[in-house]
């Protein structure tokens, strides 16, 4: 029986690491003679193999999941398909930590197993043959995620690196949530109190801010109220809807975004400056907390959970994690406010198609029987399991056959649940999937509704697609793009707090010039329009 473990990271720190050879991935795949028929491999049913085969897998995983060998899904996935794994999965930050040495180390696992790569470390590694292409494995040996990528074009174009070949699969998880993190909430109490309506323009909104700050909605007699708080450069908490509704600009973490087919840099427009000054004129009137541009999300949190309400405004994912159960009634969603070009709607780049969830390594003498152990992970009821647990355990069918959420004992989430039985990795999980397969979780239905309702009717740009750059197009941008993003997030906090736009718009915009941003938006269009013509 094949039993090759790799060694761990802390046994890699002091391991000599071995220089790769410079070498395609084709003549990666070429070089791999598969032995796979040696364990009596199978190319149809189950098990897989005749003979028990060991395979290693290495990768990250969420600090509160337990050795994955331990887990009920997969303990099942070895019992079907006669392919035993050694599993080294690490918590994240250790993994992140480890991960290089690893990649240059000659002691590589056969399989990454949520593989943690940057889309540069994918390309990088595909091309010096340390990540096996995958492409004709996949024609060859994964029938059901063969038929999805025919089906769905973008899936595919999301996975294929600029030299044509496919180095790690896909996650995807349709729900349609992702594209509107910036939920923004209002304390309805408040409102009540001061006998002011739920603000639907950007001047109602203003005006509900003002008498937060100056007519002691909490009734304590001190001036301790926050009118409005958000967090810059965070998940959830930007303050990007009120940059469109001030000055008409869509904006995003990434200050990229399509319209119309063109790549656009979103902070440096006319639109963009005249947000920002609107905002430097709401913290000069005392509407914005001054910690927002330094609280982390601990400090930010805190502040919706005081024993005396102090929050009339923020920015967040939802509202029962900032305000806590004992206040979320006091709160409503705003949603989107009529502004100066109506509603606008700013659309993230966060992504539903996922790489890296999985990757053959050129250690692997076993690809064919590998990739038909993943694919078994592409079937659609598998793949609910692989993202929530098992059934019987986290899922159970309801009379309509739809996979639904077994309750949560007391005491636990759903999202500590769901890190504690389901491995996550490979899987594909689409709107139609989400429909005949298996329900979303309670939480994640009701912010798809939410979504509906209050924030897609008002998309006012298209994301940036999941496009995979080239080792050349990274080259190019790899050094611009964090200069460019830490001057725009600089910029954006000091002319708020000191109310100075005017005086260094011009001294910024040359500065960004001076740091390329003509030729970075020129490389994400060039990879966007790639992208869609399926190159």
């Amino acid at each position: 029986m094949k039993h090759r473990r790799f060694v761990s990271s802390i046994g890699l720190l002091s391991a000599g690491v071995v220089a790769l050879a410079g070498c395609s991935g084709s003549d990666t795949a070429a070089s791999i003679a598969d032995k796979s028929a040696d364990f009596g491999f199978q190319e149809e049913g189950l098990p897989i193999v005749d003979e028990t085969l060991t395979l290693s897998f290495g990768g990250s995983k969420s600090a509160l999941a337990p050795d994955y060998a331990d887990m009920e899904l997969v303990k099942q996935w070895e019992a079907d398909t006669n392919i035993k794994i050694d599993w080294v999965n690490q918590v994240d930050q250790v993994y992140a930590e480890k991960k290089n040495l690893m990649l240059a180390s000659d002691e590589l696992p056969d399989v990454l197993y949520n593989t943690g790569l940057s889309d540069a470390e994918i390309v990088q590694n595909g091309a010096n043959g340390t990540l096996v292409p995958l492409e004709d494995l996949i024609e060859e040996h994964a029938p059901n995620l063969s038929a999805i990528l025919d089906e769905r074009p973008d899936i595919r174009a999301a996975l294929t690196a600029s030299d044509g070949h496919i180095y790690t699969l896909p996650s995807v998880e349709e729900l349609g949530i992702l594209a509107y993190p910036n939920f923004l909430f209002i304390n309805k109490t408040w409102l009540d109190e001061l006998g002011l309506d739920m603000p639907t323009t950007i001047g109602e909104y203003h005006d509900a801010l003002v008498a937060f700050a100056t007519e002691d909605p909490n009734g304590n007699g001190k001036k301790d109220e926050i009118p409005l708080s958000f967090r810059t450069d965070s998940f959830a908490a930007n303050p990007h809807d009120l940059i469109a509704a001030l000055g008409g600009q869509p904006e995003n973490n990434d200050h990229r975004i399509v319209r119309e087919g063109k790549v656009e840099f979103t902070a440096n427009t006319d639109e963009y400056r005249a947000g920002v000054e609107a905002l430097a004129a709401w913290y000069a009137e005392g509407l914005i907390d001054p910690e927002s541009f330094s609280q982390d999300d601990v400090a930010y949190l805190a502040k919706g959970k005081s024993d005396t309400p102090i929050l009339g405004s923020f920015f967040w994912w939802e509202a029962p994690e900032m305000v806590g159960q004992e206040h979320v009634d006091d709160y409503a969603l705003v949603g989107i406010l009529d502004g100066v070009n109506g509603k606008l709607a700013s659309h993230s780049n966060n992504q539903e198609i996922s790489r890296g969830a999985m990757a053959i390594t050129r250690s692997n003498e076993y690809p064919a029987a590998t990739m038909r152990w993943a694919d078994r992970l592409f079937d659609p009821v598998m793949s609910a399991q692989v993202a929530w647990g098992p059934i019987g355990v986290t899922l159970e069918e309801n009379a309509d056959g739809l996979l639904v959420q077994i309750p949560v004992a007391d005491g636990e989430s759903e999202g500590e649940r769901r890190q504690r039985v389901a491995p996550q990795g490979p899987r594909i999980t689409t709107r139609d999937d989400f429909e005949n397969v298996v329900a979303p979780e309670p939480r994640a239905e009701e912010r798809q509704k939410l979504v509906d309702e209050y924030y897609a009717p008002y998309k006012a740009n298209d994301g940036y697609p999941p496009v995979m750059l080239s080792n050349e197009e990274l080259d190019r941008i790899s050094l611009a793009v964090p200069d460019i993003n830490s001057l725009v997030l600089e910029k954006f906090a000091s002319w708020i707090v000191n109310d100075n736009v005017a005086d260094e718009w011009d001294a910024y915009v040359a500065q960004l010039d001076q740091l390329g941003v003509s030729d970075v938006t020129a490389v994400y269009q060039q990879a966007y329009d790639r992208f869609t013509s399926g190159g």
